[in-house]
């Protein structure tokens, strides 16, 4: 329990300047482990090769993956402090103003809280025990009882809130320690004690006052409004929250959402060992008593025990392929990557940006479609790095940024009876609606985040069913804003007409392969992911010469020439595919190869 001298006697502005101590050690470590992750391992890659360079370059990623464990807990660390010496203001000041009260009215306080006062009016108690009708019981006489009472209470009150928030921070910091060898749990435990800190500081960095369903503008307001403490503090204690809000700078996005993957990591590494290493399930054999054969569709809790490693090693596998991009920051000449989004829920999200889109002069937005999922994330990055590639190699040395957008739940099967789905699901549009006012409500933050329409080229580039994601966003989900929109073995846009599209006229462009290199386009005709067409009211609406993809020369977008040998070949390095993606992207029109 807090004393009345403690306090009183507190000190707060020390607890202020203990919190300033931590943040400057937790922005030394962020500022350590970019320095070995961008500049260390990859100028060691790029001079170094064999086993001496890739035992130093995993000490390196430990050294880095260090850092970053100092900058989290320190910055829970300083937030609990800065927390405590906040919230304390208030009780302090309630028993400052009552002790000045009792001292103005000559009342003594003794150090348990009890108040004594001189008597006023001797104390004449009623010893008939009746109460005259309408007047109100009175304990006593004398009017300094009451006043001594009141006052007694308001420093009992101060007390009480300064020892639960005394002990609530207590417990919080108590458990932010470790023995200074990072395992696998402790990034793990970074996640608790994040969640720890998230009770414990909730009075003072309320996760409330973090905008929900606003629009972009409406969140870098807020984010504008907040100092450079606030700030480090919300990413410290809400990082998951931050780094999903569209409309805030990359950088901020980019220091929160690596916080968010490490814990993630953390998480998913213990999981993976408690189940690896706990007791495993037996199989269960569910026999129809009639039939003598194996039932269908019973619970095997075996079963259910393999999915589940199954689906935790494939979460891995993608974060550890998004840890490896940001880890491969200058070599080759890499640019810098900024982690704008991620979450492991469902199929789980990830946002890869190659430089930054806040200050590049061309920002590329890559929709990927069908197969798009955490754990199959470094075939999408890989794309969306080599569109960057080929068009930072376009003629003037452009700036450029490319983003890898896998912000939505894809469909996962493409072919009938695939993966046990006898109706594929990319033939289905409930993917693209649910994902398009997700990607029209991204691209508003980009714009947002770059400070307006006027200050980057924004090409919207997108894959197979992404393009169906990008039509649906163009005409449903809110808009796109883009200046240029580029479909790649489109399956159908929801339109009949390129016009119809969010850009500006004649900056809608396709590229398709043959139909016997890439059968994609012409099976959106099929399950009707394009737009009808003036044959429509002369043909059954199966028809598939009803159906508009942007690949058809009615459609109105520039068609583009490409070489690629199939689906997944638009991003072969050097290949004329590429290379026209390049050209539009950053406004290099006159060198499209039109076909």
């Amino acid at each position: 329990m807090v004393t009345i001298k403690e306090l009183t006697e507190l000190d707060r502005s020390k607890f202020s300047s203990a919190a300033a101590g931590w943040a400057a050690v937790s922005n030394r470590g962020n500022a350590a482990m970019d320095r070995v992750s961008n500049e260390m391992i990859a100028k060691l890659q790029m001079t170094q090769q064999g086993h001496a360079e890739k035992a130093a370059r995993e000490s390196l990623a430990r050294l880095s993956s260090n850092f970053q464990y100092i900058h989290a807990e320190c910055g829970l660390i300083r937030t609990a402090l800065s927390g405590l010496a906040s919230e304390l203001e208030g009780p302090q000041r309630k028993l400052k103003e009552a002790l000045a009260d009792a001292a103005a009215l000559k009342f003594t306080v003794e150090a348990n809280g009890a108040v004594k006062y001189p008597a006023t009016v001797p104390y004449a108690p009623n010893l008939s025990g009746a109460q005259p009708k309408g007047v109100p019981f009175a304990a006593s006489a004398d009017p300094n009882e009451g006043k001594a009472r009141a006052i007694a209470n308001r420093i009992a009150t101060a007390l009480s809130e300064a020892s639960e928030i005394d002990g609530r921070y207590a417990r919080a910091l108590a458990k932010l320690k470790t023995d200074g060898n990072l395992s696998k749990t402790d990034w793990a435990d970074v996640a608790r004690d994040t969640k720890e800190m998230q009770g414990a500081a909730g009075k003072y960095l309320k996760e409330s006052d973090i905008p929900k369903g606003k629009s972009p503008k409406e969140n870098a307001a807020w984010w504008g409004k907040l100092s450079p403490a606030q700030r480090e503090e919300y990413i410290s204690v809400h990082p998951a929250s931050i780094g999903a809000l569209d409309g805030l700078p990359a950088t901020a996005r980019d220091e929160a959402n690596r916080l968010v993957l490490a814990e993630a990591r953390g998480s998913v590494k213990q999981q993976l060992w408690d189940l690896e290493h706990g007791p495993k399930p037996k199989y269960e054999h569910h026999i129809n008593p009639i039939t003598g054969l194996p039932l269908q569709g019973k619970e095997n809790k075996r079963l259910d025990w393999e999915n589940k490693i199954k689906y935790l090693q494939g979460q891995l596998t993608g974060m550890e392929q998004i840890q490896n991009r940001l880890d491969r920051t200058g070599e080759e000449g890499l640019p810098k990557a900024y982690l704008l989004g991620f979450d492991t829920k469902g199929l789980g999200r990830a946002i890869v940006a190659n430089e930054n889109p806040d200050t590049a002069e061309h920002t590329a937005v890559y929709v990927p479609g069908t197969t798009a999922r955490l754990s199959n994330a470094e075939n999408e990055m890989h794309k969306g790095l080599e569109l960057w590639r080929q068009s930072k190699a376009m003629p003037g040395n452009p700036s450029v940024s490319t983003v890898t957008w896998i912000g939505y739940s894809a469909p996962q099967t493409a072919r009938p009876f695939e993966g046990g789905h006898i109706i594929p699901e990319a033939s289905s549009l409930s993917y693209a609606d649910k994902a398009a006012p997700q990607l029209s409500k991204f691209l508003d933050g980009v714009r947002t985040a770059q400070g307006g329409p006027d200050a980057s080229h924004l090409t919207v580039v997108g894959h197979s069913y992404g393009t169906t994601a990008i039509g649906d966003a163009s005409v449903n989900g809110g808009g796109l804003g883009a200046d240029d929109i580029v479909a790649v073995a489109s399956p159908g846009m929801l339109v009949k007409h390129a016009d119809e599209l969010d850009a500006p006229k004649g900056h809608v462009w396709s590229e398709a392969a043959s139909f016997n290199k890439d059968q994609v386009p012409a099976g959106g005709k099929i399950v009707r992911l394009g737009g009808d067409n003036e044959l429509t009211p002369w043909l059954s609406p199966l028809n598939p010469l009803t159906q508009n993809v942007p690949s058809d020369r009615v459609f109105g977008a520039n068609i583009m020439q490409t070489d690629s040998d199939d689906h997944g070949g638009y991003w072969k390095s050097d290949s004329v595919s590429l290379w026209n993606q390049a050209a539009v992207v950053t406004g290099n029109y006159d060198s499209v190869k039109r076909d």
